[in-house]
C-alpha cells in the first residue's frame, strides 16, 4: 500500500492533491483506509470525462434469434449438449448481487428480501432453488460465484451462512466484491464523502469479470476447468440458471457468447434490445432507440427490434480474458453525489453535481465477435423485481411464481 508521501506524489501528478486536505485530522485507521483507496484509484477511468458525449453509435440493424419453435424442435439435442458440458465441469454461474433493496423500502441486500406469503421465501432462495433443479438433473453441482458490493458483502455472506446456503454445498459457492469507481465534480476533481473517504459507487455490471479476476477467483475457475460462465442478475426470480438447453444451443452454434431474450410486451417497453452494430452483435438501450426503431415492423407485422434482453448471458472464459486486456468503454453518468466541502461540512445536493463512472455488460457483448440470441417464454423466465408494487414488482413476480407452481 502507498505511504503518505507516495500518495501525495501520485495525487499531485494527477491534479487531485485536495484529497489529502483533512489527512492530519484523521484517526490512524481512517488514514490507512484513505491511502488504500488512493492506491486502488484508476486515473485512466477519470479520463472518460473528456470523451463524454463524443462517442456515437455505429450503424444499427436488426438481429434475429433462435426462436421458441426451433428451440422446442431441437430441445433434446440442445439439452444433451448442455448437460454434457455441465457434467464435465465446464460451466460456472455468476450471480450479480451487489444491490440493496432500497426501491423496495428495504435497507438490506436485495437478495435477502422475503417474497413469501405464507412462508419465508427469499430472492436468493428462489435463485438457488432454480439452480438446484439443474443440478438434480445433471447429477452434479455447478460452481457459483456471487458478486457483492462494499455495502452488502458482509450481510450477504452472513445471510447465506445463516441459511446454510439453502441446501447448496458451501464449497461450491464463492463471494467476491465488485470494484468501486470514484465520483468527481464537474471539473473532474475527486469528491470526498467523508473527510477520510473518497466518494465511490459500484463500477457497473460490466465490471464483474475484472472484479472476479482481481479477487483471485479466476484461478479457481481455471483449476476447475470451467470454460463457460452464465451471468445473471439477482432480481429475476423466475429465470433458469445454467439452463442446459441455452448452454447446448450456444456451444453447438460455435458462437462466443449467448443472450437470453424475451419478445417485447409492447413497442414502448423499457428494455434494451439485441441488434447488430456495424455488423457485430450489440445491445441498444431503450432510451437510445429512435421512434422509428421502436415502432418499425417487418413484412409479417412483427417489431423489427423485438428481442429484449433480460440480463442472462453466457460467455466463453477464454474470450473474456482476451477482452479483459482491452479497456472497457467507460460510461459517464451525471448524478447527485453527497460530498464533504472545503470546510469539512457534509453537503447533500438537490441537483446533479458531478459524475459517476460505470462499465456495462452490453459493451462486452459488442467486444466479442459473435452472440447467439436465444428466445425464452416470458411468462416462464422473466419475473423481475424492480419495485414494490406495479410493473416489474414484488406483486407481479409473486403472481408469475404462483402461475409457475411455486408455493408462496
Amino acid at each position: 500500500m502507498l505511504d503518505f508521501t507516495k500518495a501525495e506524489e501520485l495525487l499531485k501528478k494527477n491534479g487531485q492533491e485536495h484529497v489529502l486536505r483533512f489527512f492530519d485530522s484523521l484517526e490512524e485507521e481512517e488514514q490507512r483506509n484513505l491511502l488504500r483507496q488512493i492506491d486502488n484509484l484508476d486515473f485512466e477511468m477519470l479520463e472518460a470525462i473528456h470523451r463524454k458525449g463524443s462517442s456515437t453509435r455505429g450503424e444499427i440493424s436488426p438481429l434475429g434469434a433462435v426462436e421458441i419453435p426451433e428451440i422446442e424442435e431441437r430441445k433434446e439435442e440442445f439439452v444433451e449438449e448442455g448437460l454434457n458440458a455441465i457434467r464435465e465441469g465446464k460451466v460456472g454461474a455468476i450471480l450479480l448481487a451487489g444491490g440493496m433493496g432500497t426501491r423496495l423500502g428495504f435497507e438490506q441486500p436485495k437478495g435477502t428480501f422475503d417474497i413469501g406469503k405464507t412462508r419465508h421465501l427469499y430472492i436468493f432462495e428462489c435463485l438457488i432453488n432454480n439452480l438446484l433443479e439443474v443440478c438434480d438433473v445433471a447429477g452434479c453441482y455447478i460452481p457459483l460465484y456471487i458478486m457483492t458490493s462494499e455495502k452488502n458483502h458482509e450481510a450477504t455472506y452472513e445471510f447465506f451462512e445463516e441459511h446454510n446456503y439453502f441446501g447448496y454445498p458451501a464449497e461450491d459457492v464463492h463471494f467476491f466484491m465488485q470494484d468501486m469507481a470514484p465520483a468527481v465534480d464537474y471539473n473532474g476533481k475527486l469528491l470526498l464523502e467523508e473527510k477520510g473517504r473518497l466518494a465511490t459507487s459500484p463500477n457497473g455490471n460490466g465490471g464483474w469479470f475484472i472484479s472476479l479476476h482481481k479477487s483471485g477467483l479466476l484461478d479457481d475457475i481455471h483449476a476447475r476447468g470451467v470454460e463457460w460462465l452464465n451471468i445473471f442478475a439477482v432480481d429475476n426470480v423466475l429465470q433458469k440458471i445454467a439452463d442446459p438447453a441455452f448452454i447446448g444451443a450456444t456451444i453447438l452454434s460455435g458462437k462466443e457468447s449467448g443472450s437470453k431474450v424475451v419478445r417485447k410486451a409492447s413497442p414502448q417497453e423499457r428494455v434494451g434490445v439485441m441488434c447488430q452494430e456495424d455488423g457485430k452483435p450489440s445491445i441498444v438501450e431503450y432510451y437510445e432507440m429512435t421512434d422509428e426503431m421502436v415502432t418499425q415492423r417487418d413484412a409479417d407485422g412483427e417489431l423489427l427490434y423485438r428481442f429484449g434482453v433480460i440480463l442472462n448471458y453466457l460467455f466463453r472464459v477464454d474470450c473474456l480474458e482476451e477482452i479483459m486486456l482491452n479497456h472497457m468503454n467507460v460510461h459517464v453518468v451525471e448524478k447527485k453525489i453527497p460530498y464533504v466541502n472545503e470546510e469539512g461540512e457534509k453537503v447533500k445536493p438537490e441537483e446533479p453535481n458531478g459524475y459517476k463512472f460505470e462499465t456495462l455488460i452490453l459493451d462486452m457483448i459488442h467486444m466479442l465477435k459473435s452472440n447467439l440470441v436465444y428466445e425464452v417464454v416470458r411468462e416462464k423466465e422473466f419475473a423481475p423485481i424492480k419495485n414494490l408494487h406495479g410493473v416489474d414488482s414484488v406483486d407481479s413476480a409473486r403472481e408469475l411464481l404462483e402461475t409457475n407452481g411455486v408455493e408462496l
